[in-house]
């Protein structure tokens, strides 16, 4: 009994790690015969299974695939993203997986149109040191773990509304700039994606400095998550979800028609390369 409390208590990374290393005893492999036959560097996997380190979640298909697992790996690795984040916005992840509809306004480029190398300047930043970067990498590698929520079935209705802000501070690297963009145009046209950009003309709004989320259940409940560069806020209180929807309507009357905003997307893309 007492192994299975233990087991609770256990993060989400310690027991994908503790399945990895199961999984590969279970196999009758050594670390060094795991790397030789995957390709993956036995370090690397070795932090992987002592729950030091996030994968990305293609390294957790691949070894489902090797060890004939099913999806057994990638189910625990969502969980275990959970551990890369604060604890008020691991619940809303949580409901974010499982919404039927998804609107968000973000003044940047959001997390789920983010490509992997524009995530990883953004999470950088100019005061990082050799010493973060596997903090870095582990967050990029749980930021885009999380576009899966945009394909998985059943497909969310999602609606977002992207400030012209996002567009006028391009990455460092002009090929990373062209990649994201390219991305976004492309994430534009989905079918259960609709795309908007709150152009400069609309003038000041009531969410310059920060992004909202709301998010429905396919029970019809509702919540709103806002957050700042310091901190995250979640409700379900009706009143203030009702609150946040009409000022996301605001914003989405001032914003470009979807139509219009891809014709913008294309043009920023045009400016950049010429």
């Amino acid at each position: 009994m007492g192994e299975v409390v233990d087991a609770e208590r256990e993060s989400g990374r310690a027991v994908l790690g503790r399945t990895l290393k199961f999984l590969r005893e279970k196999a009758g492999k050594s670390l060094g015969q795991l790397a030789d036959e995957t390709g993956y560097d036995k370090s690397y996997l070795y932090r992987l299974e002592a729950g030091e380190r996030l994968s990305k979640v293609t390294v957790m298909e691949d070894l489902d695939g090797y060890y004939g697992s099913g999806d057994l790996l990638v189910h625990h690795w969502k969980a275990a993203r959970l551990d890369a984040f604060k604890d008020q916005y691991k619940r809303f992840m949580e409901l974010e997986a499982t919404a039927r509809i998804m609107w968000m306004f973000t003044p940047g480029v959001p997390g789920l149109l983010q490509t992997e190398d524009f995530a990883r300047e953004a999470l950088s930043g100019p005061q990082a040191t050799p010493e973060d970067d596997d903090w870095v990498e582990e967050q990029v590698a749980a930021r885009i773990g999380r576009q899966y929520l945009l394909r998985q079935k059943p497909e969310p209705n999602v609606r977002i509304i992207m400030d012209e802000y996002a567009f006028r501070r391009p990455a460092a690297l002009p090929k990373t700039w062209e990649d994201q963009l390219l991305r976004i145009e492309a994430v534009a046209m989905w079918p259960n994606v609709t795309l908007q950009v709150l152009p400069f003309v609309a003038g000041v709004h009531h969410h310059m400095h920060g992004s909202l989320t709301l998010l429905w259940q396919k029970d019809g409940s509702g919540v709103a998550y806002t957050e700042g560069n310091t901190r995250g806020e979640l409700t379900d209180e009706q009143d203030g979800v009702l609150r946040h929807r009409l000022s996301y309507d605001r914003l989405r009357d001032l914003s470009l028609s979807p139509s219009d905003s891809l014709t913008f997307i294309r043009d920023v893309l045009e400016e950049h390369r010429s």
